[in-house]
Order: structure tokens, then sequence, then C-alpha cells
């Protein structure tokens, strides 16, 4: 969330020296210039490779998606039936076209094991468990080591996200720095609800309806830019609050936010947002993808988002085949532009992307014709970051039920994406508060090897 000053009326008195807060960054009090004036102690690197995390929030459904049961009984195997792909033996749902004709650009894990079980992005955005033990500080936000470790480019945060909050379950929290500390929690770039009235993301008075509508984002700012070069103040500023400013009214930054920078056609492909809460999980910002991929062009190495509510149990409208119909397309048509989109950019070498939730879902139907909470077995989409691509990893029983095949860890896909952008999890270490120092993964944990082996 942004907020250029701390009241929303431009005569409100406000001085502009206060004209930055940061939402997700500015924990702890931390403005944007406080934030650029640390990172600048750091001597930061100038390598680029990128991860881009797409959570899928509630539980999708591991067997009506990528792991499907198609000679199961009919209360376990459910409507769906699979498709081929473009990879001999790799089959999945039959509303994943696009995806089927792009299979050979990822990879599917079918057989991830230590779900924690909760309705919390927790482990999708840090490797860990909440009942783990937590170092003074807590334990970061995976961007927080990338951002930690190799640094920010000049104009674009390392670490950001596009986590929109729920109304329900706890499932657009991206998690802060932990003990690896404030500057490097991720900047959140999105308005609270975009159906209020009331937004997070708000200048010189106006309010954005919908996270898309980049180009009055940066006619605001720049409108601000002018403002405060008319009333002189900008030369009072120390060089941080002036990158600051340059940041959000002229940077990368707002370029890689302003989609009518695109080509139409390219918009197209990803299909269209659905701003609208579903239930009381996040919306459908499927253009987002796109976000995602022009913020890591623009220099940020991590990205985490969220996208619609994945919890169907069958209740309050929320059945599992008939929301498979809805949610399944609009992921297909924006994963696979995007998928398509990194190979013809020449980025499928250095930006990898993992897609996943916290937990699969029951392999017995419920009486509601839905499926329940199922931490026992899930999957997880990878691609690009150099990895080996076009393949299935692992496999569950003839139910679904457990991995009786290559179990993997969400540390172990953690381990393979800091791989993937050049760093190596078993040597890397931060340290505390306390001064002890941490890997990024617990001992034991690599990387997954038919990924990067």
């Amino acid at each position: 969330m942004i907020d250029l000053f701390e009241g929303h009326h431009r005569k409100s008195g406000n001085s502009r020296r206060h004209f930055l807060k940061i939402g997700g960054m500015a924990a702890g009090g931390l403005s944007l210039p406080q934030l650029l004036a640390a990172e600048a102690a750091q001597k930061t690197g100038s390598s680029h490779k990128a991860i881009i995390n797409i959570y899928l929030p509630g539980g999708p459904p591991h067997l009506d998606m990528f792991d499907m049961k198609p000679d199961a009984p009919r209360e376990i195997r459910g409507e769906f039936s699979p498709i081929r792909s473009n990879v001999p033996g790799m089959e999945f749902c039959e509303l994943f076209p696009n995806l089927a004709k792009c299979a050979d650009k990822f990879a599917i894990i079918r057989s991830i094991a230590d779900c924690d079980g909760r309705h919390d992005p927790f482990q999708c955005m840090t490797g860990r468990k909440k009942a783990d033990p937590a170092p003074p500080g807590g334990w970061p936000n995976f961007g927080a080591w990338v951002s930690k470790i190799e640094g920010s480019s000049p104009d674009v945060p390392a670490n950001v996200a596009m986590m929109y909050p729920s109304k329900g379950g706890n499932w657009g929290d991206p998690y802060g720095g932990g003990f690896v500390g404030v500057p490097h929690s991720p900047m959140n770039l999105v308005q609270k609800d975009p159906n209020a009235k009331a937004q997070n993301l708000s200048l010189n008075n106006m309010t954005l309806d919908r996270l898309e509508d980049r180009s009055q984002l940066r006619k605001s700012l720049q409108e601000f830019q002018r403002s405060t070069d008319a009333l002189g103040q900008e030369s009072g500023m120390d060089v941080f609050h002036q990158k600051a400013l340059n940041i959000l009214a002229g940077s990368k930054l707002t370029d890689a936010l302003d989609l009518s920078k695109e080509d139409p056609k390219v918009l197209e492909r990803y299909g269209v947002n659905d701003p609208k809460y579903t239930y009381d999980g996040p919306p459908k910002m499927v253009r987002n993808f796109l976000v995602a991929l022009r913020l890591v062009e623009a220099g940020a190495r991590v990205v985490s988002l969220n996208f619609s509510r994945w919890d169907w149990h069958g209740t309050a409208d929320l059945f599992n085949f008939k929301r498979g119909r809805e949610d399944f397309p609009m992921l297909d048509k924006g994963l696979s532009a995007l998928l398509e989109d990194l190979h013809s950019r020449g980025l499928d070498k250095d930006v990898a992307v993992v897609v996943w939730g916290e937990f699969g879902r029951t392999p017995k139907l419920n009486k509601l014709n839905s499926r329940d909470h199922w931490p026992r077995a899930s999957f997880a989409l990878m691609a690009g970051g150099g990895m080996n691509t076009g393949q299935v990893i692992g496999a569950t029983d003839k139910t679904g039920s457990v991995p009786d095949e290559r179990p993997v860890k969400f540390q172990e896909v953690f381990a393979t994406l800091y791989k993937s952008i050049g760093i190596d999890p078993t040597q890397s270490t931060l340290t505390d508060a306390g001064g002890r120092p941490h890997y990024l993964v617990d001992a034991g944990i690599k990387p997954i090897r038919e990924l990067v082996g």
C-alpha cells in the first residue's frame, strides 16, 4: 500500500517532507527514504536474477488440477477429465488447455509432503512452519533473504509484493523481514480493497478503482512532483528523500506498474482482472502476473502475489467444481501467458516461477460434492530459472492421499529457487540480532536435483 500524504487532502496542512509512507516496508516506523539509506550502506550487488512467487490462497485442489486420478472411483476422481500436453505422458485438467500447449516450459511437483495445514501464507512465504522455533525477530520472508544477500537496484526495491489482504482467512500477509530487518521487508503494492471507498493506495485525494489503473497513478505522481518543485521544497530534501520521490514519480518502478505501456494484444493474452473480492478471499487480479514480470524486468529480485480464493468446501456457493470452472480458465490463461513471455523476452534462464498453495484437498468428495482441507499432499508448479522443465516430479498413491514417490518439502522448493538465482542455500548464512548465523534452509535440505541437477 502506498500513501503519499499523511492525510488525503492537499490542503490538510501536512508537511511535504512527510510525503511518503510505504505499507509493508514501513513497519517499525521506517519510511522509504530511511530504507534507501539502509540499503546504500550495504554496498548492494549488481547481478540480476529474480523469482516470482504466485500463491493460491486457501488450498487449491491438487486432484482436480495437476494430480488427477481418472481411474479412481467417481467420489475421488471428481467431474473433470485429464488432457494430454505437449510433453508425452504429462497430463492434467482439461480446463488448462493453454498450459497443455506449453507444458515443456514448466515442471509439476505432485508430492509436496510437509504442509503445515494452516490457512496462512507463512509456509509459502518463508518455507517454515508456524510452530518452528524462530530466532529473535522471527523468520524472514524469503525475499528478505534475497534482498539482504543480493541487494537492490537503484530504482526498484529488491523485495516487492502484490498480496491482497483477505476479509476472512489470513491469506494476504507477505510477512516481513524478520531478523533480517525491516529494510528488506516486501513493499506491498496493493489496495486494501479494490471495491472500497477508502483505499490504501491514494494519491492527491484520488482513489484508484483498480490496481491496473497505472496511467492515473503516473499522472498523480507527476503532479505531486511538480507541486513540490514549484514550492521549492525538493531542494531541501536529503538525497534519500529525493531518491524516494524519484522512485515513485519517474522511475522504473512506476513504468513497470503502468500496463498502458504494453501492447494491448499482450494484455489480452493474460485475460481480464476481476477486482471483486471472492467471498472473503483475494480478488482475481490475473494481470498482476504481467505486472510481476514487468517488475522483475525493472529490477525487482522477488515478487510475491496472491490470486483468488481456493477454499472450496461447498458452502456459500463455494462448490469445488463450480469454482474450478470459473478459476481454472483464468489461471490457465494468465499463467501460460507469463510462461510464454518469460521465453519470448529471454528471461527463462534468469527468472524462476513457483505456483502453489498452503495445502491440498481431500481425495474423497464430501457430501456437498466438494473437497475439504488436506495437508498430507499438495502440488507446486515451477518454471524458468534455467530449471529442467517438461517433467513431473513425484507421485501420490492411487487416491491422491499421500506421496508415495519422491516426497518434497517446502524448503526444498525454496532451496531450488535460491539456487536458480545463484545463491547457494547450503553455504549462505545471515546473522540474527543475537549474533547467531542462520542458513537459508535447514540442515540436510538441498535443491531438487531433478530441476537443477
